[in-house]
């Protein structure tokens, strides 16, 4: 026979649990009947985005947690209620993120409440992909619609621009009906680009997935902005590295948001000023292992007049735009794109101060 290892006779102590809790991959929050910290876990301190100080224990959660003005409103009430929240989402503002979260009282031998605790989750990444899911839905039944709607209005189109241009040609010696033919036929031009742009828009994207270059991406796209939006005296200044690594993309698409971007940039900036593309390496803590993406982020940064608060938030949505003409699916093809890559785009910018859009693409796509 051979020896069996025996039991200890007593149960671990406090340490041994305090190690199973520090170790979980969900994040931990518990806090006393006076409203004070008892314990938080390392993957908590990583979602509050708070460096961990050794004084945070037994200090009021409103102080630790300030900055989670959403979540101290909700922990404020926890003693106040029977039925406790479980499994509930709660976005943090303040961190651009979403959590799931569940809360239970914490009670003594005889029953009495001593504290509560909060086991939550970060599901900005799950939020994301559902997100993208829905905008998919809605795009296709869109697209459908659009497609339709495209082909009856393109003919009516097409055939106004072709009329003028004959009226035109039979009355060269007319300056007054030249002048107003010549108007028709570029609002004609113009009405036929945009119901282009809308199809684009909604028709479903499916990308050609390869080793792309975003060096590549990039040269191609200030040559291609060049053809849509005139430069002026703009100066161009790309700063992306060749040795960046190939991400895993779409070349065409990725050349067709850049030049998005750039477009919008020489449209804003009047013909003058500078525009500076830069690239670098990043990691990205979202694997569902909780190891690192590696990423390229890509950052257009002009200092052209920038944008309002109010403008800035809604540059992206579709068919918004401050221009006299355009229909405003430029940068909404942009998010589109970024999305379809499985990446990020952010974007900062002030009146008078310019404008940086940052991009950012995982370097392996994830399968969604």
């Amino acid at each position: 026979m051979t020896n069996s290892r025996r039991l200890p006779g007593r149960w671990p102590d406090d340490v041994f649990f305090r190690h199973i809790v520090a170790g979980m991959r969900n994040a931990v929050l518990a806090i006393t009947r006076d409203m004070r910290v008892a314990f938080m876990n390392d993957e908590a301190y990583r979602i509050f985005g708070i460096v961990r100080d050794a004084d945070d224990l037994g200090k009021p959660f409103s102080d630790v947690l300030r900055e989670q003005v959403e979540l101290v409103r909700v922990l404020s009430s926890v003693f106040d209620l029977d039925l406790l929240p479980n499994r509930v989402e709660l976005r943090l503002k303040q961190r651009g993120m979403v959590i799931g979260y569940t809360l239970a009282h914490v009670r003594d031998d005889e029953g009495t409440v001593i504290g509560a605790s909060m086991f939550f989750k970060d599901l900005t990444r799950v939020e994301q992909l559902e997100e993208r899911e829905r905008l998919r839905d809605r795009l296709a039944a869109l697209g459908e619609m659009a497609a339709a709607i495209a082909h009856e209005v393109k003919n009516p189109l097409a055939g106004i621009e072709v009329t003028a241009g004959l009226l035109r040609r039979r009355i060269p010696d007319v300056p007054a009906a030249q002048e107003m033919l010549t108007r028709i036929i570029d609002e004609a031009k113009m009405a036929n680009a945009i119901v282009q742009e809308v199809l684009e828009f909604v028709r479903p994207m499916r990308l050609q997935m390869e080793h792309a270059s975003i060096h590549d991406a990039v040269q191609s796209a200030v040559t291609l902005a060049d053809t849509k939006a005139a430069r002026g005296s703009i100066d161009v200044r790309v700063e992306v590295p060749r040795e960046l690594p190939p991400i895993q993309g779409d070349s065409h698409q990725l050349a067709q948001l850049f030049t998005n971007l750039l477009t919008n940039a020489f449209e804003a900036m009047e013909g003058r000023g500078r525009v500076v593309v830069s690239a670098e390496m990043v990691q990205l803590p979202e694997n569902p292992d909780g190891r690192p993406r590696d990423a390229v982020l890509v950052e257009v940064a002009d200092d052209g007049p920038g944008m309002p608060p109010e403008v800035a938030d809604k540059i992206f949505d579709p068919f918004f735009t401050t221009k006299a003409k355009g229909s405003g699916l430029g940068l909404a093809i942009v998010r589109k794109i970024v999305d379809a890559h499985d990446g990020k785009i952010d974007m900062r910018s002030a009146p008078a101060r310019g404008t940086a859009i940052r991009v950012t693409l995982p370097v392996q796509a994830e399968d969604v």
